[in-house]
């Protein structure tokens, strides 16, 4: 973990958050800014600053992100569908450096990408 990340700050206790889940290697917690009735944040325990920093020895933890995140949805009452994203990078539109998975449902969530 690193000292001066928010988000490693948060999984050590030191910043209150309303904890989803946690385990061994992962933690999710409520999005402080939501954009929808649902809106949590799946991250590594491990500090992995983005997704393009992830080499293959990060494949495991990557893919039980994956799996969980519809487990936790689902938990969290997003039955009928819900978005992941990751931002990856100032240009992705990453503000925290430390990778994390939003997971937002839980009303009239529109297209990222609008189909002509």
């Amino acid at each position: 973990m690193s000292d001066n990340c928010i988000f490693c700050k948060i999984v050590r206790g030191e910043i209150p958050c309303r904890k989803v889940y946690e385990d061994d290697e992962v933690f999710a917690f409520h999005d402080i800014n939501p954009v929808a009735p649902v809106h949590f944040m799946l991250i590594p325990k491990l500090h992995l600053a983005s997704l393009a920093e992830a080499d293959a020895s990060h494949a495991a933890l990557l893919g039980k992100m994956l799996v969980l995140a519809p487990q936790l949805a689902k938990e969290q009452g997003l039955d009928n569908g819900f978005r992941t994203v990751i931002n990856t990078g100032k240009g992705g539109g990453q503000e925290v450096f430390h990778l994390h998975v939003h997971i937002i449902g839980g009303g009239n969530i529109p297209p990222m990408v609008k189909r002509s």
